[in-house]
């Protein structure tokens, strides 16, 4: 019944995903002009996006065949399945909102009603929410019902440790759902490597020279990188979005589903039917949570006249967490409410004891979202007094930017601690696996809300490139300025439950390397569940791993850097070469610009993905499975940080810009130097926001899940 009512719900959300973007093909375009533009940014995405993916599969199939011989076939088919589930959800959001952004223009030329213009755009973002957690879910139920009940994977002999043909010993469920998690994981770093290099290089090249030393307004069609820009607002942060945050629920869920197996082989007094229900709890949960967001998404859709957007999608957010909430409690009972083995998996309060996980795990996620918003938000002091530090010029911008960032950090890790703290009370590590799949688990409306923003961004282009009234572009600002907040909030999310998704599956690692054996003649497990943090292998590779995630940031910025210095001299060249594009009299070489981004993205996606699944290989030949336990544990503490920090200063410096732009600081306004400085520490937060901060977190769980699938490798390697 479990699975029947997971893919139910599935179905049931793709089929709305499908009804929404219908009703976005039926609203009109506008003006042929407007046609025009929008047709050459959707040309322009679906390129990229075809190249993309090829080259993907050609890094996956390979990695497939290995996964295949040195595990478990199953586990090769589980990992193309996770990696094409991925793309697809990449695929249908990107096809909506290139469908919807010159329909956001057009509601807000006809009706001038932001209320109206925000339905639309929301409607185009819900495609995307929807298919993230609808497929997410179809392939868990997939990977459930083939290898779990078919082919016996959850028969109790099949949940302790096999040896496949050259001695590799694993559990074949838990090594079938971490390949799945691992093509889930391996696409998203792809699609937010490969889209955040484009739409990064192609803004700050933009910017710097159009607003900078040419001083044109943003999205001018004089601007050769014009329609790059729009092309890459979808590429990263529509297509590149949901396969990251589809990353991240999976790899929530699967944390807690390979650690019950882990407790299984390891608890003294787990039954086998308190296995079963510990396996299928996060599915249940994932269902609980799209039937909840199905609701959220719709009070949205169904507000036509909103006066404040931010508002507007705040109540979905929170009408999909209270729903989540108290279903939950509901779904907690009729999973556990009967069994009488639950303290020895640690469950402390009883049957409600992973409800009080999720709940925590919730209320962690939405404070992690108001730390983002308040570090982010133009409604806040932070951002509001770095808009005006452009008066004190570039430097003084750029150093109170870094220090917003920096002291940002502090109170989302303390929150995160706590969170960890408080959800290990009640149900252990098990519970702090839950409570990560809590966080996301209305991810649909969270994909939704951050999907919306890019639509806007697009809308705003439209708008300029073809010269529409200044009312309608004040419409679209608003709107864009509120998708900047929910974008850093979505990525609080996705940066929060990677952290705690992180700890369960190192967990399952250390798990991994004790046998019954180990546990002769110890009353508690904990008792050899610990990695001695003073052993020399396992704080050098504590070292390693922190200093891992800046090798790796300072990888994607030199990447975006690279490619936005090529589309710097493109557009000087033909600025030179042609002098009537600054009268307006013909319209410049987009399509050169384009071939810039798509080229320098393709060629630099793949180095940052060899670094995630490589390194933790390496290292365990090298050195062994203690170097990688503290690898994995600097990694993580490093990662986290430099991530919230990535994203809040790069989201404060996007704002604060907007706010001037807004007309909100008296004596400044567009082309004063002010904004200039301004614009230039946009460009500066660009790759740290959109490309650095969002791969961080993927980072992290991929080398968690590696970790995994090669632990009995490391240990057999070096008995030799």
């Amino acid at each position: 019944m479990t699975l029947v009512a997971a893919l139910t719900i599935s179905l049931v959300a793709l089929g709305l995903a499908f009804v929404n973007y219908r009703l976005v093909l039926g609203k009109d375009e506008g003006t042929e002009r407007m046609k025009q533009i929008s047709r050459a940014i959707r040309d322009g995405a679906d390129a990229f996006l075809r190249h993309e993916n090829a080259t993907v599969f050609k890094v996956m199939i390979p990695i497939a065949i290995i996964l295949m011989l040195v595990t478990t076939w199953h586990v090769g088919v589980a990992f193309i399945l996770g990696a094409t589930l991925s793309m697809l959800a990449g695929v249908f959001g990107m096809k909506s909102a290139t469908q919807a952004n010159v329909r956001v223009t057009n509601e807000a030329r006809v009706t001038k009603s932001i209320g109206r213009a925000l339905r639309v755009a929301y409607m185009g973002g819900s495609v995307m929410g929807l298919s993230v957690a609808g497929l997410s879910i179809l392939g868990l139920v997939i990977v459930y019902f083939v290898f779990g009940k078919l082919l016996g994977q959850l028969d109790e002999p099949n949940l302790v440790i096999e040896t496949n043909w050259i001695g590799i010993n694993f559990i074949p469920f838990a090594m079938t759902v971490s390949g799945y998690a691992l093509g889930c994981s391996l696409m998203a770093l792809f699609d937010r490597v490969g889209g955040g290099v484009y739409t990064k290089a192609a803004d700050m090249a933009a910017d710097l020279v159009g607003k900078t030393e040419l001083n044109l307004p943003e999205d001018d069609p004089r601007n050769p990188a014009t329609i790059a820009d729009n092309v890459g607002d979808n590429v990263g942060d529509v297509a590149g979005l949901g396969a990251d945050l589809l990353e991240s629920f999976v790899g929530a869920l699967i944390s807690a589903t390979i650690l019950a197996s882990y407790m299984f082989r390891l608890y003294n007094g787990i039954s086998y039917k308190t296995t079963l229900r510990l396996v299928d709890y996060p599915v249940m949960l994932a269902a609980t949570g799209l039937a909840s967001s199905i609701i959220g998404i719709l009070v949205v859709i169904s507000k036509k006249d909103s006066k404040d957007p931010q508002k507007t999608l705040d109540t979905g957010l929170w009408t999909s967490a209270f729903l989540t909430m108290g279903i939950g409690l509901f779904v907690t009972w009729l999973c556990f409410g009967k069994l009488q083995d639950l303290s020895n998996a640690g469950f402390r309060y009883g049957w409600v004891s992973p409800w009080g996980a999720l709940v925590t795990g919730i209320i962690v996620g939405v404070a992690m979202g108001y730390w983002a918003e308040y570090y982010t938000s133009d409604k806040f002091k932070p951002t509001k007094n770095l808009s005006k530090e452009s008066f004190r010029g570039v430097g003084m911008v750029i150093s109170q930017g870094l220090a917003l960032g920096m002291e940002s950090t502090f109170m989302p890790i303390l929150t995160l601690a706590a969170g960890i703290l408080v959800s290990n009370m009640f149900a252990g590590l098990y519970g702090v696996a839950i409570s990560a799949a809590g966080m996301l688990s209305f991810v649909a409306t969270a994909v939704s809300t951050d999907s919306y923003g890019p639509i806007a961004d697009n809308a705003g282009g439209i708008s300029e490139m073809s010269r529409l009234e200044e009312d309608v572009r004040k419409i679209t600002d608003r709107l864009d300025s509120v998708g900047n907040t929910t974008a850093a909030i979505g990525k609080g999310f996705a940066i929060g439950s990677a952290a705690l998704a992180a700890l369960s599956l190192f967990a399952s690692y250390i798990f991994s390397q004790i046998s019954p054996k180990d546990l002769e003649g110890v009353k508690e497990i904990a008792h050899v569940l610990m990695l001695n943090m003073i052993d020399a292998k396992t704080i050098a590779g504590a070292l390693v791993g922190a200093a891992l995630p800046f090798m790796f940031s300072g990888m994607l910025i030199k990447s975006v850097a690279g490619s936005a210095g090529e589309m710097v001299e493109e557009i000087r060249r033909q600025f030179k070469a042609r002098p009537e594009l600054m009268e307006g009299k013909e319209l410049p070489d987009y399509k050169r610009c384009i071939a810039i981004c798509s080229s320098g993205a393709l060629k630099k996606m793949k180095y940052p993905a060899y670094i995630a699944v490589f390194t933790p290989l390496v290292s365990g030949f090298l050195f062994g499975t203690k170097f990688v336990g503290g690898l994995l544990i600097g990694t993580l503490l490093s990662g986290a940080m430099l991530a919230v920090f990535c994203a809040n200063s790069g989201g404060a410096w996007d704002n604060a810009k907007k706010y001037l732009e807004q007309g909100n600081i008296e004596g400044t306004g567009k082309g004063t130097e002010e904004h200039k400085a301004l614009v230039v520490g946009d460009t500066v937060g660009d790759p740290l926001k959109d490309t650095v901060g969002p791969s961080l977190d993927i980072l992290i769980k991929i080398m968690s899940v590696v970790s995994i699938i090669a632990a009995s490798i490391f240990k057999i390697y070096h008995l030799f």
